[in-house]
């Protein structure tokens, strides 16, 4: 792998934030700052129940990929949810996303995590064709419903 990757840590939290600051604006997503604090200093401080990378230099990140972790009854172990990645638009498509979560999904295969999973927006065909380039495929005998609690 070319890309150097790093798992964050509480340290890296500003230099994530604002990452992810860019990302949320760039999609429209509502969250505000301190929703972005809350979704991740768990993780950074350690939480079993998912993980960050930075891509890139430690102190210039070129974007991160966030993912959360699950029991699978039907997998019979434990499986990793993509919830967010991003690669700062002045270095999309040289393929540093893919590097990177082959690279992760290698890793997770290698610690005993039997899938990963990506939730996409139905008109997100950018989205859909970077995941397929990964190696994810669409499950037609599963739909993602979801009550929000």
């Amino acid at each position: 792998m070319t890309t150097a990757i790093h798992l964050a840590s509480a340290e890296d939290a500003d230099l994530l934030l604002a990452l992810m600051e860019r990302f949320h604006t760039e999609r429209a997503l509502p969250h505000d700052a301190a929703h972005r604090r809350r979704a991740v200093l768990p993780l950074l401080q350690g939480s079993p129940h998912g993980a960050v990378w930075l891509i890139g230099p430690r102190r210039a990140p070129l974007g991160y990929a966030i993912l959360s972790f699950g029991w699978s009854v039907n997998l019979a172990g434990i499986e990793g949810f993509v919830q967010e990645v991003f690669v700062r638009p002045s270095v999309r498509g040289r393929g540093i996303g893919t590097e990177v979560l082959h690279s992760i999904a290698v890793n997770l295969t290698q610690s005993g995590i039997r899938a990963l999973h990506v939730r996409l927006d139905r008109d997100d065909a950018s989205a859909a064709r970077f995941c397929a380039r990964v190696g994810f495929a669409p499950r037609p005998e599963t739909v993602v419903m979801t009550d929000v609690l």
